[in-house]
């Protein structure tokens, strides 16, 4: 393993944006606009959309949706599936789930709306493009 020097206040750079790749930038914007109450950047163009606001309130400045001809969506279950995804902190499981469903994302896991007893915090979906992303409980 590599080791990094550490020194007090310095960093390699910080974090511009997530860029998720997708075959329609715009209709994957316009899902997480709706998901996330941000704004689309008026600067995209067919290849390229990122959504504006408030960055501390994502973590980051931006999130950014790119073109790709080669894009293929990841399965669900499986390792290709699991290499990013967005958590979405929610107030309550079932509302989240409507909201999400409704927007078009799939049920990933599981499948079934969540029941009044539910016990686990956290539900995986497939955004419009395929991205798995969770809503979780905080």
């Amino acid at each position: 393993m590599t080791q990094v020097a550490e020194q007090p206040g310095s960093t390699a750079g910080r974090l511009g944006s997530v860029v998720l790749d997708c075959p329609d930038p715009l209709e994957l914007a316009q899902f997480y606009s709706a998901l996330l109450g941000l704004d689309i950047d008026d600067n995209g163009d067919e290849d390229w959309r990122s959504l504006t606001g408030p960055g501390s309130s994502l973590g980051f400045s931006t999130l950014a949706f790119r073109r790709s001809e080669e894009y293929v969506p990841a399965t669900w279950p499986g390792t290709d599936a699991r290499d990013l995804h967005l958590d979405l902190i929610v107030e309550d499981l079932s509302s989240g789930h409507a909201t999400v469903v409704a927007l078009g994302a799939e049920p990933l896991d599981p499948l079934d709306p969540p029941p009044a007893e539910n016990t686990r915090g956290w539900r995986i979906y497939a955004d419009p493009a395929g991205h798995p992303f969770r809503i979780c409980l905080e």
